[in-house]
């Protein structure tokens, strides 16, 4: 067979070939009708001027707290509080055995009562020594006694008043002591420096403890203020009484708020300042996160959609766009810093267009919005 009727035999099966595909296409089907839904709401976005906001984050901490610690060295033999208690001012917390300190008051308690005995000694003494110097100085006036005899009546009075005094010091000295002694002794009842909540607690029943080591922390509950990390590179821009958005998650509140004050030194592990932010909230607890929107005074152009109208779905974020046929459709966005209950828009969105911003569950992409 020559090469030209082999590609004459190729071509006409190739023929046939193309002619039987066109006889088998599938005949395609007619689109259903679209469906409506009613009952959302739809709104046109509009480019707004949008606050400079600097986001930063923060902790609740009390305003006012103790740590309680010893004075002396001892063991714990009385524990009356745990971590979460309320206490008042002045309740007694947990006490030392410390069995010097308490001997130490005993012994200084019997050197008042032997000093005391030492005054009345001395005064009895003196009051002798008295009635015998006035009656030798009326025998001496009648010249009964001779003058030696009464000079030493005169210097038994002398020396009985020194002895008063000095039996009334020493007196005052054991009385001293004993003070300070008994204050000692009392060193081994810790009790609470302020009204509050314990709020941890590092000693337990039976521990050796030492002088200066804390043994718990108490907050006042009625006194909160969140502190806000500052940037170093911001802190020029801001100063007491900036307008801060505050948000706390763990009671679900935002409100508006000012810094009450401003720690003038950094930190410098994080070379952040901290800010201040008094709380008067409800069910705050030390240690809860927060995040403040401080309002740096200038703004800018943006896109604001409210914060119901995006859909998250996993690491994507979308919105329902409504075109011209009030057809929905799927628009991935990308979104910037929250401003109160709406989020910027960075990018996906265009100025004018319609969006869904209520009723979002209700809808999918393709279906008709009324």
């Amino acid at each position: 067979m020559t090469d030209r009727a082999r590609v004459t035999i190729v071509l006409a099966v190739f023929l046939a070939a193309a002619g039987c595909s066109k006889s088998d296409e599938a005949v395609m089907k007619k689109p259903g009708p679209v469906q409506t839904v009613k009952g959302v709401g739809v709104e046109s976005v509009k480019s707004a001027s949008i606050p400079d906001l600097l986001e930063v984050v923060g902790t609740v901490r009390a305003r006012t707290s103790a740590v309680v610690s010893t004075r002396i060295p001892g063991t714990i033999a009385v524990l009356k509080v745990r971590e979460g208690d309320r206490v008042r001012k002045g309740q007694l917390l947990l006490q030392l055995d410390a069995q010097e300190n308490q001997a130490g008051a005993l012994s200084a308690a019997a050197a008042v009562d032997d000093a005391q005995r030492g005054r009345d000694e001395a005064l009895a003494r003196k009051r002798l020594a008295d009635t015998t110097f006035d009656r030798y100085q009326k025998l001496f006036s009648e010249q009964a006694v001779s003058r030696q005899e009464f000079d030493v009546k005169q210097t038994e009075k002398e020396l009985a008043g020194q002895g008063v005094s000095r039996a009334e010091a020493r007196l005052k000295q054991a009385q001293e002591g004993s003070k300070a002694a008994s204050t000692m002794a009392d060193y081994t009842k810790i009790v609470a420096p302020i009204s509050g909540i314990i709020t941890s607690k590092q000693a337990d029943l039976g521990a050796s403890v030492f002088p200066a080591q804390p043994l718990m922390t108490l907050e006042d509950e009625g006194n909160y203020q969140l502190e806000l990390a500052i940037p170093e590179s911001m802190i020029a821009k801001i100063k007491s009484g900036t307008a801060v958005q505050v948000t706390l998650d763990a009671i679900g509140a935002t409100f508006a708020a000012r810094i009450a004050e401003i720690v003038p030194t950094s930190d410098p592990a994080s070379r952040t300042y901290t800010a201040k932010v008094a709380l008067t909230q409800k069910g705050l607890r030390s240690g809860m996160f927060g995040r403040g929107a401080i309002a740096l005074g200038s703004s800018m152009n943006g896109i604001l959609v409210p914060k119901k109208s995006i859909i998250e779905r996993g690491a994507l974020t979308s919105v329902c766009v409504v075109d011209s046929t009030n057809i929905v459709r799927m628009r991935l966005v990308k979104v910037g810093k929250a401003v109160g209950d709406t989020v910027e828009i960075l990018s996906g969105l265009s100025d004018g267009e319609r969006l869904v911003v209520s009723g979002v569950e209700k809808v999918t992409e393709g279906v008709r919005v009324e």
